[in-house]
């Protein structure tokens, strides 16, 4: 009995080794590493709208949604990286992000 108990473990172990060794032979080795692993969402763009724009000697502020924002403030995971006198850049999850002012409509003046 004993002899009948060890064969069978034994061809069991030589077994799986072959399944094992086939399911390696399957894999691509010019498959780039995480190939197969689950996509990663995309983190979408968070809406931003810059207001206006202060610049002094001393300070710069710049007003985004509503909320005045001053050069490294950081706010719902987005830092104000730079003030300037037409533009702020914004780093929003990693990325950099450039806000201009909406431009004025033309204004005639009356004659």
């Amino acid at each position: 009995m004993r002899v009948k108990s060890g064969f069978l473990a034994l061809t069991l172990v030589g077994l799986s080794s072959v399944f094992v060794s086939q399911a390696f032979a399957l894999q691509d080795p010019t498959r780039p590493p995480g190939f197969g692993d689950a996509p990663v969402k995309a983190i979408p763009k968070t809406s931003l709208s810059l207001e206006s724009i202060l610049v002094g000697s001393k300070r710069r502020v710049a007003v985004i949604n509503g909320e005045p924002r001053a050069e490294g403030q950081v706010f719902d995971g987005i830092r104000v990286r730079r003030i300037y006198r037409n533009r702020v850049e914004v780093v929003d999850y990693g990325r950099v992000r450039v806000l201009y002012l909406d431009r004025l409509p033309q204004v005639r003046g009356t004659q």
